[in-house]
């Protein structure tokens, strides 16, 4: 039986990129040493924080 984990993740999204898109990923891992899934999540924690700023910038 597998081991029950703390924070389970099931769902699974795919998506197409390009060749160069899928080389400059793949050169992200090779450097991080980070999985694609944890580089997407910090990618999506960054994304988050920009569009945070700018809406604040607009509601000054």
């Amino acid at each position: 039986m597998g081991r029950m984990r703390e924070n389970p993740r099931y769902n699974v999204i795919s998506m197409r990129i390009s060749d160069e898109e899928r080389e400059h990923l793949e050169n992200l891992v090779q450097r991080t040493h980070k999985s694609v899934s944890d580089i997407m999540r910090e990618a999506m924690e960054v994304f988050t924080i920009q569009l945070e700023r700018q809406e604040f910038r607009k509601a000054a």
